[in-house]
């Protein structure tokens, strides 16, 4: 019977930047799992979301000395997950996009979810549109063009600090419009992003 340790997050860091196998292997066996199957509710593939869960404990594994020494794992671990997952539909999207021609898609799009998409994008952009100028540049680069607080904060020429709580707020604005609308903030972002 295999024995598993079970560890801090704090003592798991301590032991990850020490370069130690077995609390990296403690972290895939707590974790993996769980992160193949919210994976494989968005993909509806086995092999993409063991693709993902993958790709985030190798980030893990290469990132293991810059982690700040209040990381918690499970919330890195789904959030990488999020990020792999929306990388994944991107891909499928374009993937279908290359096999396909024109006359095919236009046969095969569905103009009531046409209609759908276009009205979630509206409703979307009328939000970003509500943000102050700021936040909203923050905001659209962090969700819409991928830069990382870092790089968003050298950009714009203010603190890392800044932009995080630019985005803090920007997200509880963005999480309760879409709440009063009915929608999860989430859903709409993967929605979007898969289209």
């Amino acid at each position: 019977m295999r024995v598993v340790h079970d560890f801090s997050d704090r003592v798991c860091l301590e032991r990850l930047r020490k370069d130690d196998v077995q609390a990296f292997d403690v972290l895939f066996e707590q974790y993996a799992p769980a992160l193949c199957r919210f994976a494989h509710g968005y993909l509806k593939s086995h092999a993409d979301a063991e693709e993902v869960a993958q790709d985030c404990f190798l980030k893990l594994w290469e990132r293991r000395h810059e982690f700040d020494d209040n990381i918690i794992f499970k919330a890195y671990l789904y959030k990488s997950a999020y990020h792999g997952i929306l990388k994944q539909l991107r891909r499928q999207q374009y993937w279908v996009f290359e096999e396909c021609d024109e006359e095919v898609l236009v046969e095969e799009t569905c103009p009531s979810q046409l209609l759908e998409y276009q009205e979630l994008e509206q409703l979307y952009q009328i939000a970003v549109a509500q943000l102050p100028s700021r936040r909203r540049q923050i905001f659209t680069l962090s969700r819409q063009q991928g830069l990382s607080y870092a790089s968003i904060a050298k950009e714009m020429n203010v603190s890392v600090k800044c932009v995080e709580n630019q985005m803090t707020h920007a997200l509880r604005f963005m999480k309760l419009y879409f709440q009063a609308h009915g929608m999860s903030l989430a859903l709409v972002l993967i929605l979007l992003s898969a289209t």
